[in-house]
């Protein structure tokens, strides 16, 4: 699969907004994008977690919150394989 970058944009008219209104509604937008190409099975879990800048337990959290299942019956073999060494080397992150 080739990456590609997607930019998203939309202009809404709305009285003046604080920034950090502003700030939260960007982050809510992004978060939005990411987890509906999560749940297209565009992306993977792992992915999802790296666009977001978020760890795989926070990740669990928000799928939970968009109603994504965890469990995926199209994933390939190599893919899996893949999905388990990401949860191993984030396991190594911590200690024993």
């Amino acid at each position: 699969m080739t990456a590609s970058e997607i930019e998203v944009k939309f202009t809404v008219a709305v009285p003046k907004v604080s920034e950090e209104h502003i700030a939260q509604a960007q982050h809510k937008a992004h978060e939005a994008f990411v987890m509906e190409l999560l749940r297209q099975g565009d992306i993977s879990a792992g992915r999802a977690a790296k666009l977001l800048d978020i760890d795989r337990w926070q990740l669990g959290e928000l799928m939970f919150v968009y109603d994504i299942s965890p469990f995926d019956d199209t994933i390939t073999r190599e893919e899996l394989e893949h999905e388990v060494a990401e949860c191993a080397r984030d396991l190594e992150k911590f200690p024993q």
